[in-house]
């Protein structure tokens, strides 16, 4: 049942995704404008530590961005009558899992336009494409749950700034942590912890967005 449900609400969400159109083509112009804008700014002095926090920083905001919109295009009588046809469980992770597909296309967007403008400058590709993948899985869960709360409160967009940052902080810093290595070295060796303590954080959030957003969701 609850599977049911979370493949119908996705489907729901991709079939509005493609109804609004301008809502995507503004995070892609959104994206590509900031990179090609990095780019002239650091044509010449690009470093791998450069590049590597250039990245992660557009992909934060782009992240941002697109999820922000999470639950604000849902009006009051949608959110009634989804209350009505599915359960909470099945509307957070059918969202968390909308975001992951958005933002993993986003991220593999923004690492092909980094190699295309400012060049590669990651010798460890497998690590490197494991590391957007947990970086996508925990912006998606991390920013969903936020949204939700923010959308308790009038949809404020400064509330969903301040709650996210001191859970996206630890997180941004692990993935900078294992991608830099993923630019040094083809060596995996002494980043199991950290690699361990990704996926700790991107289960710990689902867990807690299963868990509690069904009292977010009874206000």
């Amino acid at each position: 049942m609850l599977y049911l449900e979370i493949k119908h609400l996705v489907g729901k969400e991709i079939r509005l995704e493609l109804k609004q159109k301008y809502v995507l083509n503004g995070i892609l112009l959104y994206l590509v404008s900031t990179i090609y804008v990095t780019y002239l700014a650091f044509e010449d002095v690009i470093t791998p530590e450069t590049w590597n926090s250039l990245f992660w920083i557009i992909l934060l905001f782009v992240a941002v961005n697109g999820i922000s919109k999470s639950f604000v295009q849902e009006s009051p009588a949608r959110h009634l009558y989804y209350y009505t046809i599915a359960s909470p469980q099945a509307v957070v992770l059918s969202k968390i899992l909308y975001n992951l597909f958005l933002m993993t296309i986003l991220s593999v967007l923004s690492f092909g336009f980094f190699l295309l403008l400012m060049g590669s400058q990651v010798v460890n590709l497998p690590l490197f494409l494991v590391t957007l993948l947990l970086g996508s899985l925990g912006l998606s869960s991390v920013l969903t749950m936020v949204a939700a709360i923010a959308s308790r409160a009038s949809h404020n967009f400064s509330l969903m700034a301040i709650l996210s940052f001191p859970i996206v902080l630890p997180l941004l810093a692990t993935l900078m942590k294992v991608s830099r290595s993923a630019m040094t070295s083809m060596d995996w060796s002494g980043l199991s912890g950290l690699l361990v303590i990704l996926i700790a954080i991107n289960i710990a959030v689902v867990a807690l967005a299963y868990l509690l957003f069904p009292y977010l969701w009874k206000d």
